[in-house]
């Protein structure tokens, strides 16, 4: 019982650490985004935002230190010469945990601009995180459901435009753009739901890779397709804070962005979207092998 408290105890006082430093560096951030917000001028929004990444980088490191004083994890990372922070790339991954986000900040960080994820445009008026997702420059994407464009078939494309728009920024400054193809989270439920034929893996969802390249493509310098492996058993969130995360694999490899990834139409060519599913399985096919070859695997956390 005794150290069961113990570890509930590390547990909470690593979280409430985290928690310090994030509204320490929340802080700042919606300061220069207010000023980011009221100064419509491109070369000092682009200040802006260099400087808000910087704080984004303090922020991971300051959490990776905090992580490394309760744990005593053996990080095995591959794959990460030639990686530039003046380069623009699209990050894949296959997604397990929760921790997954914290590997990959850590991994990458100072490696390659800070790490970007696509959010949904309603997002963009959620109280604080909606107006520090912004001044980070997160690209905010409308997507239309296929009922709302079969009564309004004149919104068709407009959600793609409105993406790419929302993009433009990157232009002038290097950003990495982050996509689980899963869509979700592994679990051995999701998996027998969705019949997957992988072993390790839910079947890929093409439709957001597919976006990020047609709105982006042109910048992008590399694919960095990332596999994440945990020999000793799937890492959760709460067991990391409790002094628990032993073991993780990083194995990066990294693909070209070849000009018909992102010249065609994912939406209506089928002969586009039969291509692009057929290259997108093979690299599942190829991360479920490794994953074999590299992990131990055991229950994943619901």
């Amino acid at each position: 019982m005794s150290r069961k408290i113990l570890r509930n105890l590390q547990g909470v006082v690593t979280f409430s650490a985290c928690t310090i430093n994030t509204v320490i560096c929340f802080a700042p951030i919606m300061v220069i985004a207010v000023l980011k917000f009221a100064m419509p001028v491109r070369q000092f929004r682009n200040l802006m935002t260099r400087l808000i990444m910087s704080i984004g980088e303090g922020w991971v490191t300051c959490n990776a230190l905090i992580f490394s004083i309760g744990n005593s994890t053996h990080w095995d990372f591959r794959g990460l010469d030639g990686l530039s922070k003046d380069k623009w790339y699209l990050v894949i991954a296959n997604h397990q945990t929760w921790v997954d986000i914290i590997v990959l900040q850590t991994m990458l960080n100072r490696r390659i601009p800070f790490l970007k994820f696509f959010i949904k445009q309603e997002l963009i008026w959620f109280p604080f995180l909606g107006l520090a997702w912004w001044s980070m420059d997160m690209p905010f994407m409308k997507r239309y459901s296929k009922s709302y464009l079969a009564k309004h078939p004149e919104k068709k494309g407009q959600d793609l435009e409105v993406t790419r728009m929302a993009c433009e920024k990157f232009k002038d400054t290097p950003t990495s753009v982050i996509n689980f193809i899963e869509g979700t989270r592994f679990t051995k439920e999701k998996h027998a739901n969705r019949g997957s034929t992988y072993e390790h893996l839910l079947p890929p969802r093409a439709g957001g890779v597919a976006l990020a390249l047609t709105s982006m493509g042109e910048m992008f310098d590399a694919i960095l397709d990332v596999t994440i492996v945990y020999p000793k058993g799937i890492a959760d969130f709460w067991g990391m804070m409790c002094g628990e995360f032993e073991h993780v694999v990083v194995d990066v490899v990294r693909r070209p962005v070849d000009e018909w990834l992102y010249k065609g139409d994912y939406q209506n060519d089928r002969d586009f979207r039969r291509d692009f599913h057929q290259w997108l399985t093979q690299i599942w096919t190829e991360k479920d092998r490794k994953l074999s070859d590299l992990g131990n695997f055991d229950d994943p956390p619901e």
